[in-house]
Parts: C-alpha cells; sequence; structure tokens
C-alpha cells in the first residue's frame, strides 16, 4: 500500500469523547503515534486501553460553542506536544428533527455546533499546520449531507455546509504541505445512534477507522464509508424531488 501519511506522533482529537475520533487515535498509536491529545467539553477520563498504549495523553478543555477559546485550545495542544501531525475533527450532535421541529432554538444551536464550531476550530487548526508545512485535518462529515433529507434536515444541512467547507479548505491548503481528508460514513452503528434502526449499508466506529487511516496512508482527500455509498449518492442525487422526500433517514 502506497504509503502517504508519513511518520505521525502527534495526534490531536478535537470531541475527546467521539467513538470513531478514538478508534482513529488507537489505530494511529498502534502505527507509531506516542503523543495525544484529546480536546473535550467537561471532565475527561481518557480511555484505559489508549492510556496504556500511547506514551503520553493530555487532556484539553473544548467547547465546540465557545468560539473565542478555539486559538487557545490549539496553542495549548501544540504546548503539551509540538508539531500537530493527524488533527481529527470529530466533534457533533444528532438530535431528533421532530425535536427540531418543537424547538427551532435547540436546532440553530446544534448547527452552530455542527457547523459553525468546525469552522471555527478548523481554521484555526488549517492556520497551525500550515505554519508546520506539514500534517493533515481529518473531518467527520457524513452522507447525511450528500444531499439533505426531509427526515432530518436540520442535521444534513449542517453536514451539508461542513463538507462544503472542508472541500473548499483542503483546497485552501493545497501546496503548503498540509491537507484536509473528509470522511464521509452512512449510518454508523454506536452510542449516537442508540434505539435507532440501522440503516443500509450500515459501519461500526472501528470500520470507519480503519477506512480513514487506510484513507491517510494512501494520500487521499476524501473517503466514503462504506466505499459503495459513493457511486449509491451518485445515482441517488439524480433521484426526483418527489421520490426523495418520501425516504426515511
Amino acid at each position: 500500500m502506497r504509503n502517504a501519511l508519513g511518520a505521525v506522533d502527534s495526534v490531536l482529537l478535537l470531541g475527546g469523547r467521539s467513538e470513531i475520533g478514538l478508534e482513529i487515535v488507537r489505530l494511529l498509536v498502534r502505527l507509531g503515534a506516542t503523543r495525544v491529545v484529546l480536546a473535550a467539553r467537561g471532565e475527561l477520563t481518557p480511555p484505559a486501553d489508549l492510556a496504556a498504549l500511547a506514551a503520553e495523553v493530555h487532556v484539553l478543555p473544548f467547547d465546540a460553542l465557545d468560539v473565542g477559546s478555539h486559538a487557545a485550545v490549539l496553542a495549548g495542544a501544540v504546548e503539551l506536544v509540538g508539531d500537530l501531525d493527524v488533527v481529527i475533527s470529530a466533534f457533533g450532535v444528532l438530535g431528533s428533527q421532530d425535536d427540531y421541529d418543537a424547538d427551532p432554538a435547540a436546532a440553530a444551536e446544534a448547527v452552530a455546533i455542527n457547523y459553525g464550531g468546525h469552522v471555527s476550530v478548523d481554521l484555526h487548526a488549517a492556520r497551525v499546520l500550515r505554519e508546520q508545512g506539514h500534517g493533515t485535518l481529518v473531518v467527520l462529515s457524513s452522507v447525511a449531507g450528500a444531499r439533505v433529507r426531509r427526515a432530518n434536515f436540520v442535521y444534513g444541512s449542517a453536514k451539508a455546509g461542513l463538507d462544503g467547507f472542508a472541500q473548499g479548505l483542503g483546497d485552501a491548503l493545497h501546496g503548503s504541505g498540509a491537507r484536509v481528508l473528509i470522511v464521509r460514513p452512512g449510518f454508523v452503528i454506536g452510542r449516537m445512534t442508540k434505539g435507532l434502526p440501522p440503516a443500509p449499508l450500515s459501519s461500526t466506529p472501528r470500520q470507519v477507522a480503519l477506512a480513514t487511516v487506510r484513507a491517510l496512508r494512501e494520500g487521499a482527500s476524501s473517503v466514503w464509508v462504506p466505499r459503495a455509498l459513493g457511486p449509491a449518492f451518485g445515482l441517488l442525487r439524480l433521484l426526483p424531488r418527489p421520490l426523495w422526500r418520501r425516504l426515511p433517514r
């Protein structure tokens, strides 16, 4: 396998409780990363297995809605571990469309987390990686943003914005030595989707992490998980709108 990842020693996970994010970190540590920073809201105890695997695991406070603190989060991570080889932007909330319909303020807050928070902290991360001249920003998008569905349009619209932003950011970093990898999972069976019936072509956090690390090593700019979702959504984008609006989550 062609390896475009290079040597990875330090990893910053924005969204330190993310199941997918933590699985990616575990794989990177097994590939040689020794220094990890988990940035999360509230108190966080690093998973015992990760603490045992990595030489250093640090914790930083991070609130997606507190955009004024995001520069300090990146600066704090650099102070702890030096250059950042991989930054994983993996935080977010799912929520219910019915709840958002009943509470527009909650919908606006969810969009601020799922889109606005990423725009802020990812721009700070990109500046750090550009100044370093190396490193990869991994942005967890979703197939929900590929074509927004009636069943979850608040969440989907935020992911659509995030995906477009990440594409533009990747273009802006071209030639700097830094890059962006966009990860587009389908339905992920995990804590966030507990109680929801799995959709076709579902995956697990571990499967998403394996696909992400493979894409990192291949130097890809984006990856669908599973891969079959890419061509599937190429066709679904052509589905007439009256049929599209009938689709479930």
